[in-house]
């Protein structure tokens, strides 16, 4: 059985403890702990994702700069005696108006590399000027040309430049402008 106690009116509440006062300090740690936690999440996933699209895009860069060299060291040093050969492997990495630029003037191209001294092409220097909206891409190039002359007493050299847009199909690599830069 329980003690009967004896109620008074105005003495005091019937059905709950005596109130103490509450505690703030321990849940308002909590949530701000939480907060900063979820801050940090944040922060560490916007950085990573940041640096994931700029390694992507230094990827993607080295391969278009890698091919777009590859080729102007072709481009640049035909030999007379494959002209033939020469202009298929130009033909065959050609897209767009430069594959159309070509074929027009594959006659005229072969005639002047079969008159031409052999010559060596080498690329001094390339990097992408900017990625274009329907994924190729525009790449600087500077080449030196060096050839003989037929008695090989003279050596002629020039350089140039180039502004070489290439467009990946599928998984290869082609090119689709090409302009000489005065």
């Amino acid at each position: 059985m329980s003690p009967r106690r004896k109620f008074e009116p105005g003495g005091g509440h019937l059905f709950c403890a005596s109130l103490k006062p509450r505690r703030w300090g321990l849940p308002l740690a909590a949530v701000l702990a939480a907060a900063m936690a979820t801050a940090a999440i944040a922060i560490c996933t916007l950085a990573l994702t940041a640096h994931h699209t700029l390694w992507q895009t230094r990827i993607n860069d080295a391969a278009a700069i890698g091919y777009v060299h590859s080729f102007m060291t072709e481009f640049t040093s035909p030999d007379p005696f494959h002209a033939n050969d020469y202009s298929d492997r130009i033909l065959a990495q050609a897209t767009g108006e430069f594959a159309q630029q070509y074929r027009d003037d594959q006659n005229e191209v072969l005639v002047q590399v079969a008159r031409s001294e052999p010559t060596t092409g080498t690329v001094l220097d390339a990097g992408v000027e900017r990625w274009n909206d329907d994924g190729s891409v525009d790449v600087l190039v500077v080449t030196r040309f060096t050839s003989k002359s037929p008695d090989g007493k003279l050596r002629v050299e020039r350089e140039n430049r180039w502004v070489v847009t290439a467009k990946q199909e599928g998984d290869r690599w082609k090119i689709s402008s090409l302009i000489p830069m005065i």
